[in-house]
């Protein structure tokens, strides 16, 4: 009900938006996988079903062979059933496992390559390339030594593992613009001069007149040619009030209509809507990211070139020495099998599975790890006001009472004025109300005040509840203690409505979109860890002054569009500073991408979960600083697993090479798998100590 003046009356109405094939915006989704390949070059191309498919039937194929190498049944000191060609499951099992999991790994060492940028891939493919042609060499007797069909199955299906988890942690940025075209409808109702048709949304052209019914999302930018409406523009604007439209104004694709019928001229449709520009942000700011250059990666390029260097120094001093040529063959594949990346290849993905699941037991979902490392090093952080650090729902949040009321009666009597209302202000104070348990009375004899507020008889007395409009109508009296709550109610950019009673003023109520009580507390302990915040708004300056004060924030940024969030992210990365941003809305979705660290609140719209690095499940923002100590122990556990398995080389190499032959101290190839593998085993330990850190 419409009644409050005072209240700048716009309607709360929220409905479902409509949903079903989004083809009139499929364009837009186009964009999300070239975002995601940028990221990430070495997995182009790849998902992580198809690493997952891989690794299972790699795995089923790689027991059998384990199960009948022979220097496995040595080592564990059993014997395999003994049937004809039993002796032929390693070398084809072996061989199926390297065409078919080892594939991936060939063709991105071809890409590193091509790239002149060997990594990782190049690295498993020289190693997995090394042992298939040596096991094979050895299998046909040209050389006397031990093949290592085990040895090149289980590297296949490690680092398949080790790639699938890796996969699910990083190919996350095609949803958030999924999530943006969703918001617009599929299709429009088009006003014509025989009547109206229902056209799709791609249809339509500038100047074209489209009817908005109550409840429908506004489908086109445009201007109002008919009608009076409140639209909810928060989830594109951060305006946290339903906004009046009426003829001559703007209307934003996307946003929710109220109880009114509006008809709209078109001025902007497809890629030159704002949701449109939004969502273009969104996708320059995950595509613009440089590529990850991780820590394994880099190790991975060091350790290539060592392991090729002693391979090539290995052959080389051996033939000069002297030695047969199966002997410095039999040196060289020991070199390069035991610098294979089993350990190296799920030092980093083994750390961030387990982080990934202590966050999830704290309240933090990590969609993409790089938000999570950049943490560390955090030194602002920017909050979205309306959703974030505010409930995003009007609540009383100040009030003052005359002499001989309290504050109990004074907002029970105006819970049951408002109690039929569904206007947000009048909602805010019933629920607030609510909150209190306060037992609200019935009214009676309710009537509507056009344009100043409302009146009915409660508990055997007549009450009037409205705003300044109100007070004029009835020529209230109103106290001095009443009348400067209402003006500082007013300098805070909060609605200032009054209870009256027999012309007198009985409270006032400073009704506000209501401050979390968590917020208090995770600024606290920002400002403790010496962490600046900062606060972006698209309300009004004094509304955001109120809550920075009462909160402490260091920073206010308010009446900020969106596209200038992004804007205001980049001006404070220039000051040199790690930022991280947390929001809730569609409108901060690009500032969320933009960020080092975006963190969306997870009770938010999809579009900022899906943009976000980090989600907050409990959308509590305590949880913000276990972020900080989250990425810091990931990190640490991340380094000294690369130290690990990166580092044990130096020592391995060199025996693997011969250097103590003299004293008949030689590995070969079977055993240097053996320290291979005990290398991942102490890796996979380490990273489970992670799960002690305290957050």
């Amino acid at each position: 009900m419409n009644t409050h003046g005072a209240h700048d009356p716009h309607a709360a109405h929220r409905p479902a938006a409509p949903k079903g094939p989004q083809d009139p915006h499929a364009s837009h989704d186009s964009v999300a996988p070239e975002a995601s390949h940028a990221s990430h070059d070495q997995h182009a191309g790849h998902s992580p079903a198809m690493f997952r498919d891989k690794f299972w039937l790699s795995l089923v194929l790689t027991v059998p062979v384990v199960y009948w190498s022979m220097h496995v049944q040595e080592l564990l000191g059993y014997r395999a059933p003994e049937f004809t060609g039993a002796a032929w499951i390693p070398p084809v099992l072996g061989t199926i496992v390297f065409l078919y999991g080892g594939l991936v790994f060939l063709r991105g060492a071809w890409r590193e390559l091509t790239a002149r940028l060997p990594g990782m891939m190049t690295l498993i493919s020289l190693a997995i390339t090394v042992a298939f042609v040596f096991s094979w060499v050895v299998q046909l007797g040209l050389v006397a030594a031990e093949a290592l069909w085990w040895e090149l199955a289980t590297l296949v299906t490690i680092m398949l593992l080790g790639h699938w988890i890796e996969m699910r942690s990083i190919l996350q940025a095609q949803g958030a613009l999924q999530e943006l075209a969703k918001l617009l409808p599929d299709t429009a109702t088009r006003v014509t001069a025989s009547g109206e048709e229902t056209v799709p949304v791609a249809a339509l052209q500038v100047g074209d007149v489209v009817l908005v019914r109550p409840g429908e999302r506004v489908p086109v930018d445009g201007k109002v040619v008919k009608g009076t409406s409140d639209l909810n523009e928060a989830m594109l604007t951060g305006e946290s009030r339903p906004v009046r439209k009426q003829e001559g104004e703007e209307v934003i694709a996307a946003s929710i209509n109220g109880e009114g019928a509006l008809r709209v001229e078109v001025t902007g449709t497809g890629e030159q809507t704002k949701l449109s520009g939004i969502m273009r942000l969104v996708a320059d700011a995950q595509s613009s990211k440089s590529r990850a250059q991780h820590l394994a990666d880099r190790a991975a390029r060091i350790l290539t070139i060592v392991a090729i260097a002693s391979a090539a120094l290995t052959m080389i001093v051996w033939q000069i020495a002297g030695a047969t040529l199966d002997f410095s063959i039999v040196r060289v594949v020991t070199v390069l099998v035991i610098a294979c990346p089993h350990a190296l290849g799920l030092a980093v993905p083994l750390v961030v599975a387990i982080s990934t699941s202590i966050g999830a037991r704290n309240g933090l979902l990590v969609r993409d790890r790089r938000g999570l490392e950049e943490a560390r090093k955090l030194n602002v952080v920017i909050f979205d006001k309306t959703g974030t650090l505010t409930l995003g729902e009007f609540r009383v949040v100040e009030m003052a009472v005359a002499d001989g009321t309290t504050e109990g009666d004074a907002l029970r009597i105006a819970a049951a004025l408002e109690g039929e209302s569904e206007h947000p202000i009048a909602r805010g104070i019933v629920r607030t109300a609510e909150d209190r348990k306060l037992i609200v009375p019935a009214a009676s004899g309710f009537r509507a005040i056009t344009g100043k507020g409302v009146a009915a008889t409660v508990e055997g007395a007549d009450y009037f509840l409205g705003g300044p409009a109100l007070l004029a109508a009835e020529s209230a009296r109103i106290p001095d203690g009443l009348r400067a709550a209402a003006d500082a109610a007013a300098s805070r950019g909060q609605a200032a409505i009054h209870l009256l009673r027999g012309g007198e003023a009985l409270a006032v109520f400073a009704v506000a979109d209501a401050i979390r009580e968590e917020s208090r507390e995770a600024i606290r302990a920002l400002h403790e860890r010496g962490i600046e915040v900062a606060m972006l708004t698209g309300d009004a300056q004094a509304v955001a002054d109120a809550v920075a004060k009462e909160l402490g924030i260091d920073r206010v940024f308010a009446q900020v569009l969106p596209e200038d969030k992004a804007r205001k992210v980049q001006e404070m990365q220039r000051e040199g500073m790690k930022v991280a941003m947390v929001g809730d809305g569609v409108n901060d979705a690009p500032a969320l991408a933009t960020a080092d660290i975006g963190i969306a609140i997870g009770a938010g719209t999809d579009v900022a979960v899906e943009a976000g690095h980090i989600v907050l499940v409990r959308s509590d923002p305590r949880d913000i600083p276990k972020i900080v100590s989250l990425s810091r122990a990931t990190y640490r556990k991340m380094l000294q697993n690369l130290w690990w398995a990166a580092g044990y080389n130096i020592v391995a190499i060199p025996l693997a090479a011969g250097v103590l032959a003299r004293w008949d101290i030689l590995l070969t190839p079977a055993l240097g798998a053996v320290f291979m593998s005990a290398s991942t085993v102490v890796v996979a330990i380490n990273a489970q100590l992670l799960k002690r850190a305290e957050l």
